[in-house]
């Protein structure tokens, strides 16, 4: 999921993939633990995603603390 992909959904759907992902992290995790896992890069990319969805809920929250600051 590429940024421009994320900054076009809305802060629920936002949210809801962020746990989505969050819960597929955890199972690629016990996967990886119990030697299951073969493509690694699959740990690389969901915490990327992660960090790009959380990325934007914190941009959306500061707009909205500055635009309550300014009125």
């Amino acid at each position: 999921m590429k940024i421009h992909e994320v900054r076009a959904l809305s802060t629920e759907a936002i949210e809801a993939q962020l746990n989505d992902t969050k819960e597929e992290l955890m199972k690629l995790r016990f996967q990886l633990s119990s030697g299951e896992l073969s493509d690694f890069t699959r740990l690389r990319h969901t915490r990327r995603i992660i960090a790009r969805l959380t990325t934007v809920l914190n941009e959306r929250l500061r707009n909205l603390e500055s635009e309550e600051i300014h009125e």
